[in-house]
């Protein structure tokens, strides 16, 4: 947590940075479902340095970059893979230049007892004796950055064909999660960050991170957003307040 003082010099060095803020009335963020925990702080703590608004609008990555080829009106978007980032790039709706790299990620096997015994996961894994008549919730394995890394780490090891059959896809990991966390399934895969905001699954195992594309959250404007506020927020997604808040919620910093 930060300090008063170091928090009021952030927003002085904002203020003073960008005077031009004060013609803006607020900003959309289209973000990843799995940053949800972390953007709610975030915009609690753009808000009362700037005074202006932010609204947050979370899903499936593939599902808001659907949306924003469709027109709808954002300023930013964070995706939690670069695929759906170099769509966007290659449809000319990402503005030139702003595009970097914000966060890494880790996916887990969590379940949704309690006294789980750990995993170690690997391709002598007996995944499917785990689940037995149960099912593994993640993510649509087609579209969503969640269930596209796990898909592609169970493909890595061995174990996707035996276990296909039983995947209950959700539309986002923050569904996913749900189904473990409420019993509906007793396995699922899910990032680090999400399982650590909730309280109801245990972390039974993590995917070597040889086994899936590396997990990497680009953050850029999007070019037809004329909002001022644009390039005030994403510079605070890169300031001390932001990198607080995603390091106190399990996120790596892909900046270092």
């Amino acid at each position: 947590m930060l300090t008063p003082a170091v928090a009021r010099a952030g927003t002085l060095a904002l203020a003073v940075a960008h005077p031009v803020m004060a013609g803006a009335d607020g900003i959309t963020v289209f973000a990843a479902a799995s940053v949800t925990t972390a953007m709610a702080e975030v915009e609690e703590r753009f808000e009362a340095a700037t005074g202006h608004d932010v609204i947050i609008s979370l899903a499936g990555s593939s599902a808001l970059a659907r949306q924003i080829q469709q027109g709808a009106p954002a300023d930013i978007f964070i995706s939690a893979n670069p695929g759906w980032m170099d769509t966007l790039e290659g449809d000319g709706l990402v503005e030139e230049g702003t595009r970097f790299d914000l966060l890494n990620n880790a996916i887990v096997l969590i379940s949704s007892d309690s006294g789980a015994a750990p995993v170690e996961i690997g391709p002598e894994t007996d995944l499917a004796g785990l689940l037995g008549d149960g099912r593994l919730a993640m993510a649509r394995v087609d579209a969503v950055p969640a269930g596209i890394y796990g898909r592609a780490a169970l493909e890595s090891l061995g174990l996707w064909d035996g276990v296909a059959a039983q995947v209950a896809q959700a539309r986002n990991v923050r569904a996913a999660l749900a189904f473990v966390a409420t019993g509906e399934a007793p396995f699922g895969i899910v990032y680090a960050t999400d399982a650590a905001a909730e309280d109801r699954v245990t972390v039974v195992g993590t995917f070597p991170p040889d086994t899936h594309p590396p997990i990497v959250y680009p953050a850029a404007a999007l070019a037809r957003s004329d909002n001022p506020l644009t390039p005030v927020f994403l510079e605070f997604l890169r300031g001390p307040q932001a990198r607080a808040v995603f390091q106190d919620e399990g996120f790596g910093l892909a900046d270092g």
